[in-house]
């Protein structure tokens, strides 16, 4: 069974605990927002659809502080990681510009391939959910993107959640084959 290190990043206030609480299945997803302190890590089991046979995968999720003033223990985070999930409310202006801080600090300078990133436009409880295109950077345009609403299509974002940790199961398969054959050749 693979072992998935997924860290959840972004900007202060964008849901980020609400969906880890949710994907884990840990903690009820309401109540009063309280910024994370540094980190919290789950750990659950998930099926990862579209992987080789649909396996589970162990996922240790961590739910990362939104605080900049914590940038210097982001390379201990980073250390190990399998995919790096950016999570933003789209309703912030100001988000849809520090996503591109933190893609250049956790996926561009870890040389991730895209299929290990996702982006979570995350909607909070009563916001209007638009249907059109978010005015992204063109880098972060090429990542995969969900529209979160727990409100109303929970279900959708759990199963984009397991088709999402599918592709990071089946690359981290085809990474570890292809440094099999290395030692074999």
């Amino acid at each position: 069974m693979f072992k998935a290190k997924v860290l959840f990043i972004g900007p202060n206030e964008s849901g980020k605990t609400v969906l880890a609480n949710f994907l884990s299945d840990t903690a009820d997803v309401g109540g009063e927002y309280k910024p994370t302190q540094g980190v919290r890590i789950l750990e659950f089991e998930s099926q990862a659809e579209g992987s080789h046979d649909n396996d589970k995968c162990d996922v240790e999720l961590w739910d990362c502080s939104g605080d900049f003033k914590l940038e210097t223990c982001w390379p201990a985070i980073i250390k190990d990681s399998s995919s790096v999930v950016i999570i933003f409310n789209p309703n912030v202006p100001s988000h849809l510009k520090e996503i591109e801080t933190w893609y250049s600090m956790f996926i561009s300078s870890q040389g991730l391939q895209e299929s290990q990133c996702l982006l979570i436009a995350h909607h909070k409880p009563g916001s209007a959910v638009e249907d059109g295109r978010l005015p992204l950077a063109s880098h972060l345009g090429r990542l995969p993107l969900i529209n979160s609403n727990l409100e109303e299509e929970p279900e959708d974002v759990k199963q984009a959640f397991c088709k999402y940790l599918g592709s990071v199961v089946k690359t981290m398969s085809e990474s570890r084959e292809r440094e099999e054959m290395s030692i074999i050749t």
